[in-house]
């Protein structure tokens, strides 16, 4: 289940000043089965999000979240195993 208002991020570019004027790139999320994420949840580039867990509303998730989980804050951390 994906609330309202979540941004899945998949695109980035480089910030050396060199490289601002060339092709962004793209990195795929993975979201697993039975996943909960709350409204107004913010994904980065290359996150996993593993099966059977829950993200509060609101958070920044900058790192993978393993199975299990539920996450919550900016930047996401796990608050429980379930």
């Amino acid at each position: 289940m994906i609330g309202p208002n979540v941004g899945l991020y998949t695109a980035g570019h480089s910030i050396e000043p060199k490289d601002r004027n060339k092709s962004g790139y793209a990195i795929p999320i993975t979201i697993g089965n039975d996943v909960w994420i709350g409204g107004s949840c913010v994904i980065l580039p290359g996150i996993t999000i593993g099966e059977h867990s829950i993200s509060a509303a609101g958070p920044v998730v900058t790192k993978d979240v393993p199975a299990n989980s539920i996450v919550a804050g900016n930047p996401a951390n796990i608050l429980k195993n379930i």
